[in-house]
């Protein structure tokens, strides 16, 4: 269902949605997983936008809640924290080194022409147009794997593909850019999509960007055994 009547701002919609309950995915002695909601900020941003982010919760739930990656507060999906400080530091050179297979799932507008296939493009600021990213050459290489999954399926006399998405590189907003560039951006994508929110298609008045993490993959740091995290996307 399209909500039309979404808040046009940002900052007002962090600050006064209701949050949704915690939803625990995995709690280790070392880290805690949660599928975070979308239009949740990942962790406190400048004042005021510092009330019900997803580590505040995390914390508030086990004590301590460490950073060691960050989703986009449009984004759903899996996210991990510390409990400590020294598995902060170790899964942080996890993420570095490019050692966890990340998997995203999205809709995308349009019909791909392939099954599947990669995007290799550098992305850099937008200084002008901050917080955006842009496509810039002499940017930093950034890399995505894509895969269909299904055929495409129509709504409301648009199209849209459902894609599972391997990002190697981990750029701030990596996967939007990506997907814009291949021609076929994310549905409900209000920063990147050509038509944005003023658009009367569904693309354009979606409720939320539909962008989900969907599993982490890594070997534990302290114990070795092979780690999977899973969230099922919404949509």
């Amino acid at each position: 269902m399209l909500d039309t009547h979404r808040p046009r701002n940002a900052l007002q919609y962090y600050l006064h949605r209701t949050p949704k309950p915690l939803e625990i995915l995995c709690i280790d002695p070392w880290f805690i997983a949660v599928n975070k909601p979308f239009d949740e900020l990942s962790v406190p941003g400048k004042p005021p936008l510092n009330h019900n982010t997803t580590q505040q919760r995390v914390a508030a739930h086990i004590g301590a809640a460490e950073v060691i990656h960050r989703l986009d507060g449009a984004t759903s999906g899996v996210l991990l924290f510390a409990r400590n400080k020294w598995f902060q530091r170790e899964m942080n050179t996890y993420f570095r080194q490019r050692w966890i297979k990340k998997t995203y799932c999205a809709l995308v507008s349009g019909i791909l022409q392939y099954n599947q296939g990669s995007i290799d493009i550098p992305l850099g600021r937008d200084w002008p147009n901050r917080p955006k990213q842009k496509v810039d050459w002499e940017g930093k290489a950034s890399l995505t794997h894509w895969q269909r999954v299904g055929p495409p399926v129509e709504m409301k006399g648009h199209y849209y593909s459902r894609v599972l998405l391997r990002p190697i590189t981990g750029r701030t907003h990596q996967l939007r850019l990506h997907l814009c560039n291949l021609g076929h951006p994310i549905l409900g994508d209000r920063m990147y999509h050509p038509q944005g929110e003023a658009s009367s298609t569904p693309f354009g008045l979606a409720p939320r960007l539909y962008l989900h993490a969907q599993c982490l993959e890594f070997s534990h740091p302290v114990t070795g055994v092979p780690c999977r995290i899973f969230a099922a996307p919404a949509f």
